[in-house]
């Protein structure tokens, strides 16, 4: 169980990662896979406040996973499974599709407590 744990975190933690960097390189692609799709002109900071701050997540978590171990990552998944629940409301009050909203967010709000609860048992 320990790898399948270390596995997802990785996983995870790298995938925030990349949405982060897809945020700061592509941001209005990226919204619209979000969600919500954005302005062209006028939310650029907006979404580099959102690729900023995932990718940061992202990296985080790798570094606590290396450094610290599971039971640290493990605390940080549990808390930050509440962005993708913030995210799957945010898509929804704002005439997201609910497919989106609960088809991408919610499932990786499920997966980060699911990779939760691995890092808890390794």
């Amino acid at each position: 169980m320990t790898v399948a744990a270390y596995t997802l975190a990785v996983v995870l933690d790298l995938f925030v990662v990349f949405i982060g960097a897809r945020f700061l390189l592509r941001p209005v692609p990226a919204a619209a896979g979000y969600g919500v799709p954005a302005e062209k002109r006028g939310d650029r900071a907006y979404l580099t406040v959102k690729g900023l701050r995932d990718g940061t997540y992202g990296v985080l978590g790798l570094v606590l996973l290396a450094l610290a171990g599971a039971t640290a990552e493990a605390w940080f998944m549990l808390v930050v499974a509440l962005l993708p629940l913030g995210d799957t409301l945010i898509v929804l009050r704002n005439g997201g599709s609910k497919a989106v909203a609960f088809g991408i967010h919610f499932a990786t709000a499920v997966a980060v407590l699911v990779s939760a609860c691995l890092l808890f048992a390794a």
